[in-house]
């Protein structure tokens, strides 16, 4: 039944895909299911903004493996020492750590890119079960220590970085944020749709929106189940809310969704954050939920997070200028 606090748009949008009657994720393999959500992906977005550059390329992970990646930028980069490197966003896109690609999140990275003027890399990590925790935090990690060192090759700036992500992949921006303190790595902005931040459902939004949105308790526990064993849980390279210390990390945008089991994990990591005396700024986009942000031909709030995220990118970025 869906939940009163939807907004019209919202629960016009569950009861499409009640009716197209698609069996869930979770009773799928994960390569069935990634093939299923990469089908669906646009279906509910805007046309994909057309770019003056758009680029395919690699990152080398640490055990030598080739991380696909897309470069995103309002014109062309300066290279080779050429002209003006552009601020960039290291983007992570969500999926549970199991699902999910540098294509399902194409029209949102395009959007950033075009609304706020700085580039985006999204980033293709490994995903699980194949590949289990740590390997998707080894990634993201990796692909940021390139991006400060060998940015300037595609034009980037290097001292102009910020990074980002929704859901899962917001985990791993969280976390990457973490480590660059630790390894005294600049960062600008941390950019939080609606991430990941506790191991065990504690909090009562999990309860509240256990069931009948788009992910729920039963769908949780499946990406868990592949990505991570139970004792893992309390890490806080998985559940950055478990951090011992969050002081100097990069200031934070977060983006939740009011409908969301996550929500509440997204305004406790704030809050430890702010206690911590970094910069937070936090947006709550009432009668929406999770993965709102990949409906912006349906649903008006996600067209309106993406505008908010982009002026505090560019915000962040040009300040660091």
């Amino acid at each position: 039944m869906p939940h009163p606090r939807l907004t019209p748009a919202t629960r016009s949008v569950l009861e499409r895909m009640a009716r197209a009657g698609h069996p869930p994720l979770h009773t799928m393999g994960a390569q069935a299911a990634r093939a299923v959500y990469e089908k669906a992906a646009g279906v509910l977005e805007v046309a994909a903004a057309p770019l003056p550059h758009v680029e395919d390329f690699f990152i080398p992970a640490r055990d030598g493996h080739a991380m696909p990646a897309r470069l995103y930028a309002t014109g062309l980069p300066a290279r080779a020492g050429h002209g003006r490197r552009l601020p960039v966003l290291l983007y992570f896109h969500g999926g549970g750590f199991t699902i999910g690609s540098i294509a399902t999140h194409d029209v949102l990275c395009r959007e950033l890119c075009r609304l706020s003027g700085c580039a985006v890399v999204s980033l293709d990590y490994r995903l699980a079960p194949e590949y289990r925790f740590p390997q998707a935090v080894d990634d993201a990690w990796d692909a940021l220590c390139w991006l400060a060192v060998r940015g300037p090759t595609l034009g980037l700036d290097g001292g102009r970085i910020a990074v980002g992500g929704d859901s899962a992949g917001g985990t791993l921006a969280a976390v990457c944020a973490i480590l660059a303190r630790d390894a005294g790595l600049s960062l600008a902005l941390q950019l939080l749709f609606y991430p990941g931040c506790a191991g065990y459902g504690e909090l009562p939004s999990h309860q509240h929106y256990r069931e009948g949105l788009l992910l729920d308790a039963t769908l949780i526990d499946w990406f868990f189940a592949h990505y991570l064993d139970e004792q893992a849980r309390g890490d806080w390279r998985f559940a950055p809310l478990y951090a011992p210390d969050l002081e100097g990390v990069a200031a934070a945008w977060f983006g939740l969704a009011e409908c969301d089991p996550l929500v509440d994990e997204g305004i406790a990591y704030a809050d430890r954050l702010r206690a911590a005396r970094v910069p937070v700024a936090l947006e709550i986009y009432h009668g929406v939920v999770h993965e709102f942000i990949r409906m912006s031909r349906a649903i008006p709030e996600a067209r309106q997070a993406h505008q908010d995220a982009a002026r505090a990118l560019a915000e962040a970025l040009t300040q660091t200028a």
